[in-house]
Parts: C-alpha cells; structure tokens; sequence
C-alpha cells in the first residue's frame, strides 16, 4: 500500500505539472507574480513517511572500527533517530514552527539570456527590515542545508540591535530541487543558471541593486551571480571561498616552504577530496541510481546527510539534534532528493568541479569579504590566495565554527556582515547611502 501511495504522487505530480508548476506531496502552486506560501503537506505522507521509518532496517554492524564512525554514523546515531522519529517527532508541529517564524512565498520568474531556456517557479523567504535605510540581501543555501539556514539569522539581519549598524531585507531562495523549488524539469541546471533565477528573483521584487551571503553551493552560485550581474550586485559575503591549490603551492608544501596558513588550508582539502567526498562523486556521475534508495528510505535519506552534517560543525558550541537532523531531511523528502542530489552532477558539468578537485569559478570583481570557521573544509585559506578568484578585501577568521555559519554562529557570522556592509567605502554600499 505505501508504494502505491508513491507511485499515486509521483503520477500526481506528472499530470500537475502538465498543466504548471508544483511541488510533490504539498499543495504548493506557482504564478507569475510573487504569492504568500505556507507550508501544508499531506498528511496521508506523511504517514506514510512514519511507517517506512517505523519499519527501517539497520546494516550489521563491525566491531573495532576506529574512529567508530569511520564507515558513517554509528549504529547508535541511527537509534537515535531512528526513535526519535518513530516516537516523538511531530511534522505538524515542525511546519507550523516554520510558517510562524519565516514569511514565504512563491512565484515564477523567467530569466534572460541564461543557458536554461525556461521559466523556473522559486520558493522563497522574504522579510523587509522596518528601516527605510536597508539594503537588499539575497540569501543562498547550500547542501544539505535549504532555507531553514537563514532561520536563525535572519531577525538579526532585518532587526540590527542599534541604529549604527546596517539592516538588510533578507531574500533567501530555495534552489531548485531543494525544499519547496522544483526540481527542474529539464538537464542543465546547475550554478550559472541558478544565479540567473536568483537574479531575475531580486528585480522581480524591485531590488534593481543588491548584495550577497551564502555559504556552501550559496558560495558558489553567489560568484557565478556577482560575474555574471555586476553592475547589480553590489558586493559579497561568503562562508565558502574555495580556491584551487596550483602545482606551484604543491610544490612549496612539500618543500616545507609553504606558510602555516597555507598548510592548514591545503591539508584541509586533501583530506576533503582523498576521505570525505564520495557522497559528492556518486552524486556527481550517477544521482538516480542513489535516488531511488534515497527516496525509497527517508531514514535512509537522513543518515545520508547527517553523514554530511555530523562533522563540519563545532562540538564545542553545537550539536545536531535528532528534531534538526529530521526536519533538515524532510526539506528534500518531500519533493524527493532526486534534483538535491543532481546539482552536483550540473556542476561538474557546467565546471565548478573538475575531477576530484574544485573547478576555476568565475572571477568576481566586486568588493568581497569572506568568514572562515575552523570546522569547514577550506579554513586557512590566505587572503592573497583568496584573491585570485576576486576582489576580496577582508578576511575573517573564527576561532570556532563550522560550515553552517548562519545556523550554528548566527551572532559571529552577522557581526562580520555588519562590520562589512556597514563600511560604505569598503564595501561599496555606499550607493544604498551607507557612509
């Protein structure tokens, strides 16, 4: 009975979209012009989403395995949640916490001169700042975040404690394939044409100039974006500044010529590439083959992410709980982690990922600043390092943190766009009246 209710959506979902857009499972529509959305989804899924994870089965574990996650999350973690979700969790409560705390909405927009030749339906997160002086900000998520990464920070960004510091209209979309956007109906979707879609989002609400925050995939779209857009985009911030090692840093590490800074950063990305990336080359070559297991198990799902999630945040200051890990999970089991997972695959193909490494992202000319935190993958990077692949005029670095900055330091990742955005010089916000 539960793969026919499956099979019922994703027909469903096929005759709906002959006719325009949806998401799976949810009530969600999309039209031309900017609409108020709330999160409604079917409660006959998620029933069903509660049984297949009532009824998961656990691998067999091996003893002596050491660290004990070496393989993936423990036997333990997998309890944990496993529990939690059968006993406790509470979907209904968890989407009313959302609706209440964040204003979305949806609409349709249709980029110009991108690469995709089609209309795209976003999801989006929109909140205005009461200050007259405020200043555009587009938002962007990355894997296996969504939206929700902007949650706790966005009050801080509308709602600034004093007059001194600057306030921002927070935008914060949810790429395609990820929560609440579509996942596209056609190959070809990847970074570029994402920054088009979030381009042509920010005119569509009369933000003619704006500037951008994102971290992870958000990291890269927002190069993409400020290349592609720059008498728009005013200036950015990022959480995600990966640059390439060239043979010639290679060459002085091993050497013994190379910094401290430079050290810490390309040990960091060897151990990403050489240990900690076969989520992305499986998602990166065949994303179907793991979607059907993906969409087949929610639990399954959610151990795959929380796999991703567990180690790049900061023990001394957060902890996943079993309540985020969930509802993290949801925000791609309910369309369906088929277009999360095949971004990686329009990456790779469009050219932010070459191999096992990062690809050459375009160059961005605007003013940039960038926050490093010490429990993600690129921390160490130098600030002339950073400078190849923009203008990059400040940089950061934490003494705790990791990759989700907005979710797990709201407080330190705002003081940095602050103190940034709020220098009107530096930063080139002085045409917002910044001074």
């Amino acid at each position: 009975m539960a793969l026919n209710l499956v099979l019922f959506g994703s027909l469903f979902f096929l005759i709906q979209n002959a006719q325009g857009f949806s998401i799976p499972n949810t009530d969600a529509t999309f039209q031309e012009t900017p609409r108020s959305f709330n999160i409604n989804v079917d409660p006959s899924f998620i029933t069903d989403v509660h049984s297949r994870v009532q009824h998961a089965r656990a691998p067999v574990q091996i003893d002596g395995l050491t660290p004990p996650d070496k393989d993936g999350p423990t036997l333990a973690d997998w309890t944990t949640i496993h529990d939690y979700w059968v006993n406790e969790y509470n979907w209904t409560e968890a989407q009313s916490n959302i609706n209440r705390q964040l204003h979305q909405f949806t609409t349709i927009v249709h980029p110009q001169n991108s690469s995709y030749n089609s209309s795209i339906p976003l999801h989006f997160v929109h909140h205005r700042s009461p200050r007259t002086d405020a200043i555009p900000l587009l938002f962007i998520h990355g894997w296996p975040g969504s939206f929700l990464e902007v949650s706790k920070i966005i009050d801080r960004l509308t709602n600034p404690p004093n007059a001194s510091l600057p306030a921002f209209h927070v935008v914060a979309p949810s790429i395609p394939g990820f929560a609440f956007s579509p996942a596209p109906q056609h190959a070809g979707f990847g970074s570029g044409p994402a920054a088009h879609a979030f381009h042509a989002l920010m005119l569509q609400l009369n933000y003619t100039k704006y500037v951008i925050d994102g971290g992870d995939y958000g990291g890269v779209i927002l190069r993409y974006q400020a290349h592609l857009f720059p008498s728009n985009v005013v200036s950015i911030s990022s959480n995600f500044w990966v640059i390439q090692p060239s043979s010639e840093d290679l060459r002085r590490l091993e050497e013994g010529l190379a910094t401290p800074d430079e050290t810490t950063y390309i040990r960091n990305l060897e151990t990403f590439i050489n240990e900690q990336s076969g989520y992305r080359i499986i998602q990166e070559h065949n994303p179907l083959a793991l979607a059907y297991a993906l969409t087949d198990s929610p639990l399954g799902f959610a151990m795959w992410i929380y796999n991703l999630m567990a180690p790049v945040v900061d023990p001394r200051d957060f902890a996943w709980t079993p309540q985020d890990v969930i509802t993290w999970a949801m925000m791609y089991i309910i369309q369906g982690p088929y277009g999360g997972l095949r971004f990686y695959k329009e990456n790779l193909e469009g050219g932010a990922f070459e191999g096992f490494a990062f690809g050459t992202l375009p160059y961005v000319s605007q003013p940039v600043m960038i926050s490093e935190l010490p429990y993600d993958l690129w921390f160490g990077l130098p600030l002339d390092w950073a400078q190849r692949g923009g203008n990059v005029k400040v940089r950061n670095v934490h003494d705790r943190g990791g990759h989700f900055a907005a979710y797990e330091r709201p407080q330190a990742l705002a003081e940095d766009l602050w103190s940034w955005y709020g220098d009107g010089e530096l930063s080139g916000t002085k045409v917002f009246g910044v001074k």
